[in-house]
């Protein structure tokens, strides 16, 4: 799937606010600071689109863009360390977490996990409150272009075993650069394909 056109629709903190649910909707969400916006730009062909930061916590709204007419990309704030008061973390985590239980559109929310970490317990209770309220969700391994080739597989089969040891089976996975456009292809693909059988 190629993306053609990429526009901002809406920023807000409540569920109720959002788009009309009328279209597939897929969320991207992950620990400050892990390339989530980097990542969004590269797959919407944008330098811009999703603002970047190299202070922690920079997304603190559920911001919506419309992708070629037909579906919705969501930025979400991100979970874990941020450089802001408690009581604004705790109120994110609210909305976000409200978000992704009453959304109904919501096909799939992306998790985005720094690759060169060993698995955080921060990405692994996300991870598993997922799991417990049944929503679909993929992960994406982040900034596979810090890492050396052989390193790669390694670190991902860390957070296979991790994983493994409270599932049945993994969510699908991908790795991704977005300095390099690695993985763009194949999100991108998983997307169209489950908008193909919605």
């Amino acid at each position: 799937m190629e993306v053609k056109q990429a526009r901002f629709i809406t920023s807000n903190t409540s569920v109720s606010k959002c788009p009309k649910p009328d279209r597939p909707e897929y969320a991207f969400i992950g620990r400050s600071n892990v390339g989530k916006s980097s990542l969004i730009n590269m797959l919407v062909n944008s330098k811009s689109l999703a603002k970047t930061s190299s202070r922690p916590g920079k997304t603190q709204l559920i911001n919506h863009f419309l992708i070629n007419e037909t579906w919705y990309l969501v930025d979400l704030p991100g979970y874990g360390y941020a450089q802001a008061p408690k009581t604004e973390v705790k109120k994110w985590e609210k909305f976000i977490r409200e978000y992704i239980l009453k959304r109904e559109n919501l096909y799939c929310l992306f998790v985005l996990v720094d690759i060169r970490h060993d698995p955080l317990p921060v990405d692994l209770e996300f991870i598993e409150w997922l799991g417990s309220h049944q929503v679909p969700f993929a992960l994406i391994f982040t900034k596979s272009d810090k890492l050396k080739t052989e390193e790669i597989e390694p670190n991902i089969q860390k957070y296979k075993d991790k994983l493994l040891e409270k599932w049945e089976s993994l969510p699908e996975i991908f790795v991704s650069s977005a300095e390099k456009f690695t993985g763009k292809e194949e999100i991108l693909s998983y997307i169209g394909n489950i908008n193909q059988s919605a």
